[in-house]
């Protein structure tokens, strides 16, 4: 035995190795390692997914939740309450609404699941930040704490100027800054009263007319003349921004196999230069402009504009789309070019378009949320940080567009823009959506300059008619609100 302890110690000399140290440090390595993955999602977890986790509504844990928290409020930008609960002697909690319908469909409801910034922020608002004191005595006496308070970005007075001058039509505007994404205004038309969603909600579930939706996220419309100024932007791209030769002579119509596309109402714009065409918005001059184009290089430009593509929202939204391909006849061709075709489009996309525009080519992420604080407001718990996406174009093109916007306002179909107290500018849209060529939505997506941040709006009003009509005063009074005394 002893020989064969010292035979085998010689032959782990002449190998110089001991027995089992590689697998040893093997199974080190993969433990080890294993467990910083394990500490990294962990984290990844807690920086990134609980609070979508949290607020999933198959989470049991909501029910701990709220039987712990009364629901906090949700706050306008400068302070106004827009939600709160109310607390009755009986322990009964009721969700109240100040404003009623006039921000239904940004704000949402917490009743049959919850949608909006009620959904967005379930976890501030059932999470509380109040004095550990106070936390402490209302756990010793089974009372429950007051939840943490959300700060939106939405303002008052825009909002309503926005929802009144919808009035009674169907449709969405949406109204935000170019420079930070912070949307200020979001309505969707018809409404509801977030308050009355649990007594009422045999009938906004089952409505004909799609209360519960949101059109300006989830409305899918073909865009019109506004859907030019990508038209506009490919063009000049594939002629290296040398508009100065092009000519066009309008006639009312432009033929098309056996058949034409006619300007609005067959008006004869005459003998136009780009700049006329996109201003005075000539169907026949960019249908024609249409049997041109490079349709690979309008499919990118249409993807680099988010055509198909995710969109940076934190609400649920519809994606818009983008059909065109070299073997689709010239007359899809030349509706594509027009904003009719198979091209559709949410109000919130066409508003993020026009915001790069306005902001040199650079697509904000839309901001709901400025910050979350206590219930006393004396606390600052989160702060949610303005954020960049991305570059759509590039600042030449931006620039370019912006000039060809501007024209639209200063000698085309939105004059009635013209202020002494800001600078619009933007592009109308009457899009036909049925082959009664009598029915159209109207169509306006723009911004306002002044002494005040760039402010975009995107308006669609459903089955309205003519964007001068009727998109183009809605977009008046809000930026008249907004400019209010600086007249």
């Amino acid at each position: 035995m002893e020989k064969k302890k010292t035979q085998k110690k010689k032959n782990q000399k002449k190998t110089g190795k001991r027995p089992d140290s590689r697998e040893y440090t093997n199974i080190l390595l993969l433990f080890t390692g294993l467990f910083v993955l394990m500490i990294g999602y962990l984290v990844h977890f807690q920086a990134a997914e609980s609070r979508g986790t949290i607020n999933n509504p198959y989470n049991a844990r909501l029910e701990t939740f709220e039987k712990r928290v009364i629901r906090g409020n949700i706050l306008a930008s400068d302070g106004q309450v827009l939600a709160y609960t109310k607390v009755s002697e009986d322990g009964t909690e009721t969700r109240y609404y100040p404003f009623d319908c006039t921000f239904a469909h940004v704000l949402g409801y917490s009743d049959y699941g919850k949608t909006g910034i009620e959904e967005l922020g379930n976890f501030q608002l059932l999470t509380s930040n109040a004095y550990f004191t106070e936390k402490f005595i209302n756990e010793l006496k089974e009372q429950k704490n007051v939840g943490d308070s959300l700060v939106t970005t939405l303002d008052v007075k825009l909002q309503t100027a926005a929802h009144d001058a919808l009035g009674d039509q169907k449709g969405a505007v949406v109204v935000m800054e170019a420079a930070t994404g912070n949307v200020r205004a979001l309505v969707s038309k018809p409404d509801y009263d977030p308050g009355l969603v649990r007594s009422e909600w045999g009938r906004l579930s089952g409505s004909a007319d799609s209360i519960l939706l949101n059109r300006a996220l989830q409305g899918l419309y073909p865009p019109g003349s506004t859907f030019k100024t990508v038209t506009l932007l490919e063009y000049l791209r594939e002629h290296s921004f040398q508009a100065e030769d092009y000519r066009f002579q309008c006639e009312g119509k432009v033929p098309v196999g056996n058949s034409s596309i006619s300007c609005y109402h067959g008006t004869r714009h005459g003998m136009l230069d780009l700049r006329q065409a996109y201003a005075q918005s000539c169907n026949s001059a960019f249908a024609d402009m249409g049997r041109s184009l490079d349709d690979r290089a309008f499919r990118e430009l249409s993807g680099q504009l988010l055509f198909d593509a995710e969109l940076p929202l934190s609400f649920p939204y519809s994606k818009s789309s983008f059909r065109l391909k070299e073997s689709d006849s010239e007359a899809l061709h030349m509706m594509t070019a027009i904003g009719q075709g198979e091209t559709l489009v949410t109000p919130m996309h066409m508003a993020m378009i026009t915001a790069a525009v306005a902001n040199d080519g650079i697509l904000m992420v839309p901001r709901f949320l400025d910050r979350t604080e206590s219930y006393t407001g004396k606390t600052l718990v989160e702060r949610y940080p303005v954020s960049e996406y991305g570059r759509l174009m590039s600042v030449q093109e931006a620039e370019a567009l912006q000039g060809y916007m501007r024209s639209v306002v200063e000698e085309g179909t939105a004059g009635p823009l013209m202020s002494d107290a800001y600078t619009a500018s933007g592009k109308t849209g009457t899009a036909e959506y049925s082959s009664d060529k009598s029915k159209s939505h109207a169509w306006f997506a723009g911004y306002v300059t002044g002494d005040r941040p760039d402010l975009v709006v995107c308006i669609l009003v459903e089955s309205a008619g003519s964007s001068s009509q009727y998109s183009v005063p809605i977009a008046k009074r809000i930026f008249d609100a907004y400019y209010e005394g600086d007249s």
